[in-house]
């Protein structure tokens, strides 16, 4: 145990996130020499070989996986020690770490961090964005502290609260016909002519349930930024976040937004965390400035905590 630190811990997650001993080095602040050291006295004390090392890439050894995930383990459990002493009352302090999934980390940020700012000025903020599942295995993992995403969660030992419903709308490009009915519903979208997100978009699987379509080859779009240029151009139609429809959203005023008129498509948006974190009442108090946050102009409703998603 002597030889042991949680530094060396950090050395190992930071290499076998990145897949790169220089790009670790430099996230952990030390020299690439100095951290590749460590790490080979670690695996000398450990009898192991936790990496496969080639002139072009890193890999983890069958060996080492269980070894990196304990480590993962240990370094949350000693992130959990520090914010009990940071924070005793279960309050947030210090470095926090707040994803949110791609297609809505851009659009609701802003609307979020200014708020952030005035109840917490001392927090000192780590933003990142991903698809659900990645960030969930960060979250489980104590790489990040806290996720923005759709619910309901699913997962064994992380908890979560709503914060409001956000509509979906259709995006159309100017001069579709769907942009000239006097009413709008979901049985007016051509399922050919609806425009995807790629495989492993929660927002995919939200548009295919509402509007009744099965999985299928199709036109897909990397982003929701590609989805939106590929409305523009006349590929189709899409169903589009409310918050991502601002008044900068039409791309020159090529693609149209229109709400449906009855029974609107949408998601519940929540805050999630690890249901073992100490700062619980703080990430619940959290949350209720969350709800708070967004403008009526915005277009959603807030849920209240204990109502369904």
């Amino acid at each position: 145990m002597a030889g042991l630190s949680l530094r060396d811990l950090e050395y190992v997650v930071a290499v076998a996130d990145l897949r790169h001993f220089g790009k670790a080095a430099e996230r952990c602040g030390v020299s690439q020499p100095s951290l590749s050291a460590q790490i080979r006295k670690l695996e000398d004390g450990l009898g192991l070989a936790l990496f496969e090392r080639t002139s072009r890439r890193v890999l983890t050894t069958p060996a080492g996986e269980p070894i990196i995930r304990q480590a993962r383990v240990v370094l949350a459990e000693a992130q959990r020690l520090l914010a009990l002493a940071e924070g005793q009352d279960g309050g947030l302090a210090g470095s926090f770490r707040l994803a949110a999934i791609q297609t809505l980390g851009p659009y609701l940020f802003p609307h979020l961090l200014p708020i952030l700012r005035a109840h917490h000025p001392d927090l000192t903020l780590v933003l990142s964005e991903g698809r659900t599942d990645g960030l969930l295995e960060e979250l489980r993992d104590g790489r990040i502290d806290a996720v923005l995403l759709a619910l309901p969660v699913e997962v064994e030992g992380i908890a979560a609260e709503p914060l409001f419903f956000e509509p979906f709308v259709l995006a159309h490009p100017v001069g579709h016909r769907l942009g000239q009915t006097s009413v709008l519903t979901l049985s007016d979208v051509d399922p050919g002519e609806l425009l995807l997100l790629e495989e492993g978009h929660c927002l995919r699987d939200q548009a295919l349930a509402v509007c009744g379509v099965t999985a299928r080859a199709g036109r897909h779009a990397t982003g929701l930024e590609t989805l939106r240029h590929m409305v523009a151009v006349g590929n189709g139609c899409t169903l589009m976040p409310l918050l991502a429809t601002g008044d900068a959203a039409t791309v020159g005023g090529l693609v149209g937004y229109r709400a449906f008129a009855a029974d609107r498509p949408g998601r519940v948006v929540g805050l999630a965390w690890r249901a073992s974190d100490p700062r619980g009442r703080g990430l619940r108090d959290l949350a209720g400035l969350f709800r708070a946050a967004l403008p009526a102009s915005a277009g959603c409703s807030p849920v209240g905590a204990g109502q369904a998603a």
